[in-house]
């Protein structure tokens, strides 16, 4: 009480000095909410949901199977694998978010270009998920995903039927 009856008592801008700080600390600058948070806020309001036949589905990057729900939310994850096709067509793009680098976006991803054949594809994208200890978790989902791209990819065959022709 006397430290603050002589704190008012001073008429100048000086800095206080007092023995203890009466001001709250300055925000953290660099606090980001967790991801269980974040899936919590974006779980029922995003931009990306789509709700069809009584199932909901998520359209956002990064999402391998189109599905709304934490494990393969591309958005919350700080860690997270998408699997697109490439732009000429041929092959497939495996596109990492990195764990730093949260702050700046377009730093934040890096694309990979894969465009041998499917075997060498599935293989390279197989290690590129387990040697660097990303997310073992959606490893299975990633090879799926490039699977079925590339068999998309695959100029389609139309078999031509033979006649047989009667002979009497």
């Amino acid at each position: 009480m006397l430290l603050l009856a002589a704190a008012r008592k001073q008429s100048s801008c000086d800095a206080l000095l007092l023995p203890f700080s009466l001001s709250l600390p300055p925000p953290r600058r660099n606090a980001i909410m967790s991801s269980h948070l974040q899936w919590m806020v974006i779980r029922n309001n995003s931009s990306f949901l789509i709700k069809r036949n009584g199932q909901t589905y998520s359209t956002e990057p990064n999402n391998l199977k189109a599905r709304n729900a934490f494990r393969f939310n591309g958005l919350v994850h700080r860690k997270t694998v998408g699997v697109e096709q490439a732009a000429d067509g041929k092959g497939v793009v495996v596109i990492l978010k990195k764990r730093a680098g949260q702050r700046k976006p377009v730093k934040s991803y890096e694309k990979i270009t894969i465009n041998k054949n499917s075997r060498t594809t599935l293989n390279r994208l197989r290690n590129i998920i387990r040697k660097n200890s990303y997310r073992k978790d959606l490893c299975m989902a990633a090879l799926r995903r490039a699977s079925a791209i590339l068999r998309s990819q695959k100029p389609v065959v139309v078999k031509k039927r033979s006649r047989t022709t009667k002979t009497a």
